[in-house]
């Protein structure tokens, strides 16, 4: 901002003993800025960065202030006022970013967020019923981040969150094959009454796009009445169900995983020049090990992109979603007449933002006749390493052979083999008739000799 883009006098607020005050913004030497003449003012001035905003109907002029020195476990913290001085949006909260992006080189890497020190908070509005609230964050080069609120007559909601950020930067993204501007946004919309401020002390994640949101310590309250944050909570369904402190970085998940539910059905095929030559239809559950750290991460096939490749002895299937850059399927045919599943690759990024990846072109499982496809209903385990295992659940696939996109007959699995119970009740009921006649013959043979005295 220029001199001559200087606003008018007006108020912004610290946090000073505790508690929140404001003071009037002096008219020179530097009107934007907090500091004047009062020595309390220039006692603060270097800790906080004051923004004059445009005016916002139903709150007249607005400044905002970020405090750049004061002690707090909280990575960014915002007081809004409105020209009464009055708080109209609260927030304190932590979080970052995980971004990964294709390189010049065809491959794929990841840009980890975390240093949010220089934010500023240039387009945050107290809002009312037509226009709503919002808080926008700028950081780092290119990054914004945005949450809108809206206000309903008893309740207000966190309408939506979107986040930006610009390959352009060759410092923070020297090789990206694509530069320009990309958001995400996602749709949260859920309501909260109005006057509770909203805590979420655990982590939230938010996944699309090849980036992965984190969020916690999470205190935030839209449309705060008559100027006074309120004291009283709203939780979400985490910190409910929660027993335990959480930390102020990032936790890292137990060492047992939690359980999952069964992961939904996805369908996957792969087309040529002649068609659709692979077709898969499975639930995925990934379960991963990293320094003594056990997860499950059920795929969701909504989410989920698919690819691959057919040839006379291989075919691939790739997934990718925002947080796995590829998990890989190859089948290979066996002595011209079978095919089975050779080899499992995949690549990922885990909750921490680090990246995962094993591979192994060393198994034999799916085995199947070429022309036919393989069936397995049950739970099914592919073991790719000791730190990587693949559940599958109502798995049938067809890597060969596909005719007019339909599956040929399966193959069923012996997990599903219901054939076999046959001989195995005949046999044991055979036994049971045989241990029977033995112990009738040995008490028919006791009586017998019962009738005979000697003399």
């Amino acid at each position: 901002m220029t001199r001559a883009e200087a606003p008018s006098p007006g108020f912004c607020s610290s946090v000073v003993g505790g508690r929140w005050l404001s003071f009037p913004v002096s008219t020179e030497p530097f009107p934007w800025c907090c500091c004047s003449r009062h020595r309390l003012h220039r006692l603060l001035c270097g800790n906080m960065v004051c923004f004059r905003l445009s005016p916002v109907p139903g709150s007249g002029l607005v400044l905002l202030c970020l405090v750049l020195g004061a002690v707090s476990s909280y990575a960014l913290e915002l007081n809004l006022t409105d020209s009464e001085k009055a708080t109209c949006l609260y927030a304190k909260w932590q979080m970052n970013f995980t971004i990964c992006y294709e390189t010049t080189s065809k491959n794929y890497t990841t840009v980890n967020i975390s240093d949010l020190g220089n934010a500023t908070y240039s387009g945050s509005i107290c809002g009312d019923y037509q226009n709503g609230s919002k808080i926008a964050v700028q950081f780092e080069s290119g990054f914004s981040w945005t949450v809108n609120f809206t206000k309903e007559v008893s309740t207000y909601s966190i309408d939506s969150i979107s986040f930006t950020y610009d390959t352009s930067d060759n410092t923070t993204f020297p090789d990206a094959k694509e530069k320009g501007l990309f958001t995400v946004y996602d749709t949260v919309a859920f309501g909260i009454p109005l006057n509770d401020i909203f805590r979420c002390n655990s982590i939230s994640t938010l996944e699309k796009n090849c980036v992965v949101q984190h969020y916690w310590d999470v205190h935030v309250q839209a449309f705060v009445q008559n100027g006074t944050v309120s004291t009283k909570e709203f939780l979400c369904d985490k910190d409910k169900t929660s027993t335990t402190v959480v930390p102020t970085t990032v936790p890292s998940p137990t060492t047992t995983p939690t359980p999952k539910e069964k992961p939904e059905i996805g369908s996957y095929s792969v087309n040529n020049g002649n068609g659709t030559c692979l077709l898969a239809t499975m639930g995925l559950q990934l379960n991963i090990t990293q320094d003594k750290v056990a997860s499950v991460i059920n795929i969701n096939p909504n989410t989920t992109d698919f690819t691959g490749s057919c040839h006379s002895q291989t075919a691939l299937l790739r997934l990718n979603s925002s947080n796995i850059k590829y998990l890989d399927f190859v089948f290979a045919v066996e002595n011209e007449n079978r095919f089975y599943l050779k080899e499992v690759n995949v690549s990922m990024y885990l909750v921490n933002g680090s990246v995962f990846s094993i591979a192994n072109n060393n198994l034999t499982y799916w085995d199947a006749p070429l022309g036919s496809s393989y069936m397995c209903n049950k739970e099914q385990t592919v073991s790719v390493s000791g730190a990587f295992q693949i559940n599958t659940f109502d798995l049938r696939v067809q890597p060969f052979n596909v005719v007019e996109g339909k599956y040929s007959t399966a193959q069923e699995c012996s997990l599903d083999d219901d054939t076999i119970l046959i001989p195995i009740i005949v046999g044991a009921g055979l036994s049971g008739l045989i241990i029977v006649i033995v112990i009738a013959y040995l008490i028919g043979r006791r009586k017998s000799y019962a009738g005979y005295q000697t003399l």
